[in-house]
């Protein structure tokens, strides 16, 4: 007889794509769903992988996904604010000092921020130690803005980071930031861009951290950040 453990409900099913064993960026949403709506959505993607097979074009089954995905992350969440500290530039983008900011957990390669005290923790681990990490005070990792993909790692417990080890722009654009430093619209980029992993304490992050990274950044002479929020 198998062991009662490996069985679970459909319902958890669904939720492991989100801070689970199944934890995968491309899912996630499917935690807010129903489950009559995530059998749903399961019935159609099978539809369309099998049409796939049968020769359909595979950008039916990435707007089959995308569609599913704005569903299911519809609606208001549970953080509202009733303002944001976001404030004009005082001086044009050409002119003002703008620095790459991600919480995509990106960080050099001989530079490990040793999350919860581990050396070379693994995704899986840290992973499986979210309800760890989101105790946790973040660390900020500080990027020169010319790193080569080559020289860049990813670790963050809180989502598939495969898509960012495939392109480091999708979280952390920083290829991107480059080209528009050279083409002169942000002449005034920050040698250094910085990273760290959102899954964290974010009662720390707000009234510890976040403060002292800020006065940092004005201590440099950084005017504006580039948010990236993962």
């Amino acid at each position: 007889m198998a062991d009662e453990k490996t069985h679970e409900s459909f319902a958890e099913f669904k939720d492991s794509f989100s801070y689970g064993s199944r934890s995968d960026l491309n899912f996630k949403f499917l935690k807010s769903l129903s489950p009559e709506d995530a059998a749903q959505f399961l019935q159609g993607l099978f539809i369309e992988v099998g049409d796939l097979i049968d020769g359909a074009e595979k950008e039916r089954i990435i707007d089959f996904v995308f569609r599913a995905q704005v569903r299911g992350y519809a609606g208001s969440g549970r953080y509202q604010y009733e303002d944001a500290p976001f404030v004009r530039l005082i001086k044009p983008l050409a002119e003002t000092r703008l620095a790459l900011m991600s919480s995509s957990g990106h960080f050099i390669i001989g530079d490990d921020p040793k999350p919860l005290g581990v050396d070379n923790m693994t995704q899986t681990e840290a992973e499986k130690r979210i309800s760890d990490f989101i105790k946790e005070e973040p660390q900020l990792s500080e990027v020169p803005i010319d790193t080569e993909k080559k020289d860049l790692q990813v670790r963050h417990g809180g989502y598939d980071v495969r898509g960012a080890q495939r392109d480091v722009n999708v979280n952390f654009p920083i290829d991107r930031m480059r080209e528009l430093r050279d083409e002169g619209v942000i002449p005034n980029l920050n040698p250094v861009a910085f990273s760290f992993v959102g899954a964290c304490s974010q009662m720390r992050l707000q009234k510890e951290t976040g403060p002292l990274w800020a006065k940092k950044f004005k201590e440099n002479q950084i005017k504006a950040l580039l948010l990236v929020p993962v």
